[in-house]
């Protein structure tokens, strides 16, 4: 599988991580009233879905940044590979960190 990295272009799959549902992006208030079970949510339920799914996986073997990947989970096709830090940025999340990093 080939994932075209928005800086880098074109790269193996094996050069990445995958670490599951984007959603992770999303990460609850803390000082939600319903912070502890927003957080049992967070992190223990995760869709499954057969189809196109939103994929966090990290640079590991490359320049360690974190990525979106839209991905078709039966035919391995990918649509899209976004920058982790934009797709927070644009969700309203400040990453607090280097470019292409996810808090």
């Amino acid at each position: 599988m080939i994932i075209n990295h928005p800086l880098l272009g074109p790269r193996d799959a094996q050069e990445f991580t995958y670490l599951g549902d984007a959603a992770l992006i999303n990460r609850p208030d803390w000082t939600s009233e319903n912070a502890l079970h927003e957080f049992h949510d967070y992190l223990h339920l995760r869709d499954n879905p057969a189809g196109e799914h939103r994929e966090l996986w990290f640079h590991e073997q490359g320049d360690r940044s974190w990525l979106v990947v839209t991905r078709n989970t039966v035919t391995h096709e990918i649509s899209k590979v976004e920058l982790a830090c934009d797709v927070a940025r644009a969700s309203g999340r400040s990453t607090g960190r280097d470019e292409g990093q996810v808090a």
